[in-house]
């Protein structure tokens, strides 16, 4: 099989390898596409702790497709079903799953793509946010996260305030039902604007979805008293510093919302299926970009540099 491996930073090498063989309890997935995440960019750009080459495949963890072959015991899935699972080296044209992190597309998604990983990381997060009708949530950073969570949050009656960079996304946070938008430009223009707002009051709940200082460091000053601070943004480029003296006189909750219970990361995922495959959340526009596995240099360039419209890239397979 094709699989992509990152042979160095800055390089992706296409490999044919072995197709992978199903364990005990495990399937193997013909892939039909993979999400391309922010956390990809680390490696993609060098950290001093990853070791190169990487897996063939590896990086990949939003991936869908067909059940190609069952291990042993497994009996909840058949050859032809179409899935998506929480596996981890998806950039390739097969990768391996437990059989118990994998969950079954119905046929109202035929045909559509579906990167499980990162929708139910986001289902996730709001169950931890506890927003409730009536509040003013702040969201710091609008990219595909941030736009599912003003979706989820203004579903649930809350006002939200979404704070980005790019008049791009902010359109596309309005269209995904902010109240306000206000341009990620200036520390403390953005917060007196919030505070205006609010009536002084700030945000009973911010959730920050960047994962870097300034916009922990903003996500925390606009958090109003015994409000909750989400963080949900991947924080890995190093240490944090935080306003501990802010903290502790605001009397805030902080949230680290990213799961590892595989248990809690089904459950979001769950959830996740139900919303997109009722129609409740419609994604497809946040999928702006497509490319091929050849292009996945491309696809994490694009990550990073985020051209024109974009919101996420699909690698699609063939």
């Amino acid at each position: 099989m094709k699989a992509a491996v990152l042979e160095k930073p800055g390089t992706i090498a296409l490999r044919e390898v072995a197709k992978p063989e199903p364990g005990v309890g495990e399937i193997r997935i013909r892939l039909e596409g993979c999400g391309v995440c922010a956390s990809n960019l680390e490696p993609w750009a060098g950290q001093e702790w990853m070791q190169y080459p990487g897996e063939p495949g590896g990086l990949g963890h939003e991936g869908w497709g067909t059940v190609d072959a069952l291990g042993e015991g497994v009996e909840e899935f058949a050859v032809g079903d179409r899935v998506a699972a929480l596996s981890f080296r998806s950039f390739a044209q097969y990768d391996l799953a437990a059989a118990d992190r994998t969950i079954r597309l119905p046929e109202t998604l035929a045909g559509r793509p579906f990167p499980g990983e990162p929708l139910g990381c986001a289902f996730n997060i709001f169950r931890r946010s506890d927003i409730r009708p009536g509040q003013t949530v702040a969201i710091v950073g609008i990219g595909f996260l941030g736009a599912v969570l003003t979706r989820l949050a203004h579903e649930s009656g809350a006002r939200v305030i979404a704070i980005s960079r790019r008049s791009e996304s902010l359109a596309l946070a309005r269209s995904f039902g902010a109240a306000e938008t206000i341009a990620m430009d200036d520390h403390w223009k953005i917060i007196e604007e919030v505070k205006a707002l609010t009536d002084g009051t700030l945000c009973e709940r911010v959730i920050e979805a960047v994962g870097k200082q300034w916009p922990l460091d903003l996500a925390g000053e606009l958090t109003g008293f015994g409000g909750r601070l989400v963080i949900a943004g991947y924080h890995q480029d190093g240490p944090r510093q935080v306003s501990m003296q802010s903290w502790n006189w605001r009397g805030i909750d902080v949230i680290n919302a990213h799961e590892r219970d595989p248990a809690v990361q089904m459950q979001g995922l769950r959830e996740a299926l139900e919303a997109v495959a009722t129609g409740r959340l419609e994604p497809e526009p946040l999928y702006t970009h497509r490319y091929a596995l050849e292009e996945l240099a491309e696809a994490l360039d694009a990550t990073r540099d985020k051209p024109g419209n974009f919101v996420k890239a699909l690698v699609m397979i063939t």
